[in-house]
This record gives C-alpha cells, structure tokens and sequence, in this order.
C-alpha cells in the first residue's frame, strides 16, 4: 500500500511538472498567435460536441438518480420488514432524501439541456 501512495505522488509530481511546462509552451504560443490575424470557426461546429456532452451528462445523471433512489428504498423496505410497527417513520424519514434526490436530478437534466439549446 504504501508503495502505491509513493507511486501516485510521484506520478502526481510528474504531470505536475509537464503541466507547467505546457503552460509555459502554451501561453508563448498564445502570444505569438495574438499577433496574427484570427479566422473563427463556425459557431456550428461546436455543436455536435454539445450535445454529445449534454447526452452523456443527461445519462450519468438518470443512471445516479436510479441508483441512489433504489439504494434508499431497498433501505427503507428492509428496515420496514424488520419493523412493521415503525413503517409510518421509516416512510416519513425516506420522502425527504427521496424528493431532494429527485429535484437533484431534475436539475441536472435542465443545466444538460440548457448546455445543449446553447
């Protein structure tokens, strides 16, 4: 184990490093492009990449919102069969999660498809 935490410190330190040496690289770059004169691609050719990004995020969410949603009633009917008699404040304990997860989700879905009109 420790052998691991020494190799992801120094392969950490070693991205680090190149980094900075690509920032360096990028930014002379920039410079010596500031000076040219600038042809801007079609506001369409982002587009694809928009909504790909949008797809893909719109799927993470609804696969961590069903997750997390089944995970939490799995819970609450486990706990519901051990204890009939504490249903009632088993079911009140679940709703609120429950909602907050849901209006998580529902606003994921809203920010990827704002991404995606954009």
């Amino acid at each position: 184990m420790k052998h691991l935490i020494i190799l992801s410190l120094v392969l950490v330190a070693v991205f680090a490093y190149s980094a900075e040496a690509e920032v360096a690289a990028l930014t002379d770059s920039l410079v010596e492009e500031a000076a040219a004169p600038v042809e801007e691609a079609p506001a369409s050719a982002a587009m694809p990449f928009a909504f790909l990004g949008a797809a893909l995020g719109a799927g993470m969410i609804v696969i961590g919102a069903g997750l997390g949603i089944g995970k939490l009633a799995s819970a609450a009917a486990a706990g519901i069969a051990r204890q009939p008699e504490a249903a009632s404040s088993i079911t009140g304990a679940v709703n609120l999660p429950l909602f907050l997860l849901e209006g998580v989700a529902i606003i994921g879905l809203v920010v990827t498809l704002l991404i995606a009109i954009k």
